[in-house]
């Protein structure tokens, strides 16, 4: 038993650094004696005696002595000013909280407001294409219109298209990190992560200096489809993470949507084979929700479409309305453009920059051009 008696936030740090004892475990100690405190000050007999504890468990807890670990974890939390929220907590999401394997603690950047019980995971390939990027934005912000926060996990790719989707429409999106939250993983998402914890919320289930090990995602996974009611696979190859929170998903009675990608591309591979299953094919966001409609109670805000009287029409030319015909969704050399709508070249330029201006068209790497 130990002698130096612990605060709560120090005891439940002890339990998540004790070797062998997980969620499942944690939660039957807390069932069985109320709280971290009284579990360190109970006797190993004690311990043993609990259902599915045993005494190999029992031993490690009354043998801790990490209490250094502890007290520099504290030191680290105070110093970023994470928040920690154990699962007995009241801000605890309560659509996590059901599932036995949901994380004892969850480090917190930003806040978890009660109206993101309405989200849902919006996932996909790291290695996007262009039209992979667009859906995920448009998919996202669409939610995001309609009060819907976006579930993701800032990863390259879709995770991040759709995080900028999600904020792009003033509304809110949740981060779920696979390491630590004092690590904004991928590094140039840092800004990212700035605005999700100001807009929405970054949460992380790993202590302070978790590096992104390969195999942290994976189990994250469990997280981003525990915190929604559906997960969107936008695009997927074949063995993309994306599939696993699918799978999650599933497991734990959520919706599967899936957008329909090309035949003949890789990334879309995965996702395609969603649907063959099962998945609900969606092709606007009205499709999700229509299918959620029973869970959502009439909680929805009017949708783009609703308040298009009140939006002021774009001008365009008609020669810029040809360049936008012969621009698609995946990304065209100018030289190509020139050749289809031939154009003069100085005068192709002008009207390039003129609809990027507008936000009509987008400039990416390699002088290519595609629809915003």
């Amino acid at each position: 038993m130990n002698t130096v008696l612990r605060d709560e936030l120090s005891c439940w740090l002890a339990l998540t650094f004790t070797k062998d004892i997980g969620p499942v475990t944690v939660k039957k100690l807390i069932s069985a004696l109320g709280s971290p405190e009284k579990i360190f000050s109970s006797s190993r007999r004690a311990l043993a005696g609990i259902p599915d504890v045993g005494e190999g468990r029992a031993q490690k807890i009354a043998a801790f002595d990490g209490w250094d670990r502890v007290d520099r974890e504290r030191s680290a939390i105070a110093a970023l000013q994470v928040k920690v929220v154990p699962y007995t907590a009241p801000e605890y999401p309560a659509s996590l909280r059901v599932f036995d394997d949901a994380p004892v603690l969850l480090y917190q950047k930003g806040i978890i407001a009660p109206e993101d019980c309405y989200s849902i995971a919006v996932v996909g390939s790291r290695r996007m294409t262009e039209y992979g990027r667009k859906v995920a934005h448009m998919m996202a912000a669409g939610l995001a219109e309609r009060g819907i926060t976006v579930v993701s996990g800032m990863a390259r790719g879709i995770d991040t298209a759709a995080h900028k989707g999600a904020l792009s429409s003033g509304g809110r999106s949740i981060a779920v990190l696979g390491c630590g939250i004092d690590r904004p993983y991928p590094p140039e998402n840092k800004a990212l992560f700035l605005d999700l914890a100001q807009h929405g919320s970054v949460i992380s289930e790993f202590p302070i200096g978790t590096p992104p090990n390969k195999e942290n995602f994976p189990r994250r996974n469990r997280i981003i489809s525990g915190l929604s009611l559906a997960v969107l696979v936008v695009e997927a190859a074949e063995n993309s993470g994306s599939l696993i929170t699918a799978e999650y998903a599933l497991e734990q009675g959520k919706d599967v949507f899936a957008v329909p990608g090309n035949i003949t591309t890789p990334n879309a591979s995965g996702s395609n084979g969603l649907i063959q299953k099962g998945a609900k094919l969606v092709r606007r966001v009205d499709d999700m929700l229509e299918e959620l409609a029973p869970k959502l109670r009439g909680m929805l805000k009017s949708s783009a479409a609703d308040r298009a009287a009140h939006i002021p029409r774009l001008e365009i030319t008609p020669e810029e309305c040809a360049i936008c015909n012969v621009i698609g969704d995946e990304p065209k050399h100018v030289d190509l453009i020139a050749r289809e709508t031939r154009f003069p070249p100085s005068l192709l330029s002008a009207m390039l920059l003129s609809l990027e201006i507008k936000g009509v068209i987008r400039q990416i790497e390699g002088k290519r051009f595609t629809l915003a």
